[in-house]
């Protein structure tokens, strides 16, 4: 099937990119390479069972890609290892030009990552919980207080601060985690499912913070509401059985099929239909 197969300009823009890093893993002299988040044929095997085959894609500064798919197509796990929280079986993940794998420190500096879930101290207060990450990123004083008030205003926090997060609807849950992925300004977000399980203003409140982010960062965001990438995406990738089967716009994606719900369907469908 044609959808199914990597770009071959975007692989060998990759190839070319891996050159310019040294054996260490480190990003040329001069800091951030362009292209903030670079992903180079990064496969994931449970056994026989390959959960993302071969993976390959760049995001620039300004950018904020969907990564969408179906459930079980291969996007939390493939979020998982450009994050570090999970090894590869094979390929590359670098953040800021740091390989996620043989630098992790330095690539995670440059990372904000709101997990699947978001995991806190379910007995920490909301400012506790956000105060203790501040102290693990290695802030102190002054700029930890600076970098949790900041956090909590992103993401309207102040109202329930002294709170156990225990005590939090999975809404305002999901909204800690997502400010202890902005607590450091980080210029890479990588957010699986940002909005789930937020009402229709929060959703909109969210939406409204990536938009205002954007221009700065370049940020993932995984999911698979299709309503979230034509709000707030500028790009979309399409993964279904573990590998890739489309990359475009929004707007690109839709005008394949009569919505861009049609040919969601259709290219992730598509394969199994005919046999594949």
């Amino acid at each position: 099937m044609a959808g199914g197969r990597q770009r071959p300009a975007g692989a060998a823009a990759l190839q070319s990119r891996g050159r310019q890093l040294n054996p260490q893993g480190k990003p040329p002299r001069g800091g951030c390479v362009s292209a903030l988040i670079e992903i180079e044929r990064l496969s994931k095997h449970f056994g026989r069972f390959v959960a993302v085959d071969e993976v390959s894609f760049q995001v620039a500064k300004g950018e904020v890609l969907g990564f969408l798919g179906p459930n079980g197509a291969g996007k939390t796990t493939t979020m998982r290892m450009l994050a570090g929280f999970m090894a590869p079986t094979s390929g590359t993940a670098r953040i800021c030009g740091w390989d996620v794998q043989e630098r992790p420190v330095e690539a995670k500096r440059h990372l904000g990552y709101l997990p699947e879930g978001a995991p806190t101290y379910p007995e920490m207060t909301v400012e506790g919980f956000l105060s203790f990450c501040a102290r693990v990123r290695g802030y102190t004083g002054r700029a930890l207080a600076r970098r949790v008030e900041e956090a909590i205003a992103l993401t309207e926090l102040a109202g329930v601060r002294l709170q156990p997060v225990e005590t939090l609807s999975k809404g305002f849950k999901r909204r800690v985690g997502l400010a202890q992925a902005l607590l450091h300004d980080p210029p890479v977000l990588v957010l699986d499912e940002p909005t789930d399980g937020l009402d229709p203003n929060q959703k909109h409140e969210v939406r409204q913070l990536i938009r205002r982010m954007a221009p700065e960062k370049a940020i993932v965001i995984s999911t698979h509401i299709l309503e979230e990438v034509s709000a707030v995406c500028t790009r979309a990738i399409i993964i279904a059985r573990g590998r890739i089967v489309a990359d475009d716009t929004p707007a690109g994606l839709a005008a394949r099929g009569p919505s861009l719900e049609a040919a969601f369907r259709t290219l992730t469908l598509g394969e199994a239909a005919c046999g594949g």
